[in-house]
Order: C-alpha cells, then sequence, then structure tokens
C-alpha cells in the first residue's frame, strides 16, 4: 500500500537531487538568459495571418507595424505567456522575402529570447565564437535594442535577443 508507494518513490527524489548537481556545473555568465520573448513566423499574406489567430483563433492581434530599419512589417499575436511575430517583407532588402523565396507558404523565421544585459552577451558570445549579425544592437520592434546570433552558430535556429 503506501508504503510501496513510497519506495517506489523514492528513486525520483534523487534524480531530483542529481539534476541540481549538473546545473552547478553550468559557468555562471556576466549577463543573464530570460523569458521567451516571442516566435517569429514568416507570412506571404500578413492580412490573411492576421486573420487566421484574430477571427479564427480568436487571439488578440496588434495592428501593422513597419520597421524599415530591419526591412519588415510586424504584427504581434498576445498569448499570455509569450507571443507570436508575424512578420512580413518592406521593402526589396528584406531579409524576409529571400525567407519566403525559399520557403513559399511561409514559417518559423527566428525565436526571440530576453537577456539582461545585452552588451555584456555581445562580448562574452564573441569570445565563445558565436557570430552576431551586427556590430551594434539595432532597435526591435518592442522599442529595446536587439541582435542577432548565427542560425549555424544556435543548431540551425536564428536567435534573436532582446534587452529585457
Amino acid at each position: 500500500g503506501l508504503l510501496t508507494r513510497l519506495q517506489l518513490s523514492t528513486p525520483t527524489v534523487g534524480i531530483l537531487s542529481s539534476s541540481k548537481s549538473f546545473s552547478q556545473n553550468i559557468p555562471s555568465c556576466l549577463w543573464k538568459l530570460g523569458r521567451l520573448n516571442h516566435v517569429a513566423i514568416a507570412v506571404p499574406d500578413l492580412g490573411k495571418a492576421q486573420s487566421l489567430y484574430k477571427d479564427v483563433l480568436g487571439a488578440q492581434v496588434s495592428e501593422v507595424v513597419a520597421l524599415p530599419e530591419h526591412g519588415v512589417y510586424t504584427v504581434f499575436v498576445e498569448l499570455g505567456n509569450t507571443k507570436l511575430e508575424l512578420l512580413h517583407p518592406l521593402g526589396d532588402k528584406s531579409p524576409i522575402s529571400s525567407f519566403l523565396q525559399k520557403n513559399k507558404t511561409g514559417g518559423m523565421h527566428h525565436i526571440c529570447i530576453e537577456v539582461d544585459d545585452i552588451k555584456t552577451a555581445m562580448t562574452e558570445l564573441k569570445k565563445k565564437q558565436i557570430r552576431i549579425l551586427s556590430e551594434e544592437p539595432k532597435i526591435g520592434a518592442h522599442g529595446k535594442p536587439v541582435i542577432f546570433l548565427h542560425p549555424k552558430d544556435c543548431h540551425g535556429v536564428l536567435v534573436e535577443l532582446e534587452q529585457a
């Protein structure tokens, strides 16, 4: 009965305590990785994508915002614990245009994670041979400094870091 259940749960405690020692082996950084801010999705038709999330799925969807410095139109979809960023090309040199040429129906473009100190993160990441796609942070869709990490250095994922 109860004693058998307690004995069966004992190994779980050992596993959990061993994961604690694993985290102690992670070197401390001068900067801290924070929460997932958003997942960005490139879309070939921004109006249809807005309608899907607003009218079909019932999400709160922002107005379209042009970000000429990044070559994109953006729309944010609120999800409670994070956001989706819908991206559509703005101008001929938009990085989203080339993405959509390879992915005609659209798809996940990048993830955005908050950091507490973007300048220190840049310095440490460069020391660790992680390529940053700009020399200096640019102002992103939330009005905060952002940088992008090369996807080849991040297991095939384009990672955006945003100052929290």
